[in-house]
């Protein structure tokens, strides 16, 4: 199926999810992270959910990240260019939505696209290959494109795997692991 077609039936099917039950799968989602061979990494970026798009919660992975004395790093959109900049997230962090609605970080030090080791990516759907389909804007590939060759891609997705996704692109950069509710998927 097509990027176009699955993005508008996997939005479809998030609305159709009550707030508990995205409670629910997050958390299920969040307990599955903990299973990854990704402990021994410092350096963690992740996205902060943008809850009218009922994306996963990434607060549980938060705290985790936290409880376990890792590096966590957020970004901040810049919508002309389609890139992101990132900061370390502390407890003096200040985040405010921009103007769709996504959570940003106000301050922060700046941390480099090399430094950063796992990244969490948000996306709408994703194949059994690796191929995910977010928004269709390319911040992550751009972002992914200028990480180090060893950094770790994991998407979250509330859904299982397509078999295929037609249209993808040279650019588009696939994930070394996606974690559902009920299974890890490592590509």
């Amino acid at each position: 199926m097509k990027k176009s077609q699955l993005r508008a039936n996997y939005k479809t099917l998030r609305k159709e999810l009550s707030s508990k039950q995205v409670d629910v799968l997050s958390l299920k989602i969040a307990n599955t992270v903990l299973k990854l061979p990704i402990w021994g990494y410092s350096f963690f970026h992740v996205f902060l959910t943008i809850d009218l798009l009922k994306e996963v919660l990434t607060d549980p992975i938060l705290s985790i990240l936290s409880g376990k004395d890792k590096h966590i790093v957020v970004s901040k959109s810049d919508f002309k260019t389609r890139t992101m900049s990132h900061v370390l997230l502390q407890d003096n962090t200040i985040l405010k939505l921009n103007s769709w609605n996504i959570p940003e970080p106000e301050n922060g030090i700046p941390i480099s696209n090399e430094q950063i080791e796992v990244v969490f990516i948000p996306l709408v759907a994703f194949d059994v290959r690796g191929n995910r389909v977010g928004y269709g804007k390319g911040f992550y590939d751009k972002f992914l494109k200028n990480c180090s060759k060893d950094t770790l891609k994991i998407g979250l997705s509330f859904f299982e795997a397509e078999t295929t996704i037609d249209g993808i692109e040279p650019h588009d950069i696939p994930l070394d692991y996606c974690i559902t509710p009920d299974k890890i998927y490592k590509f």
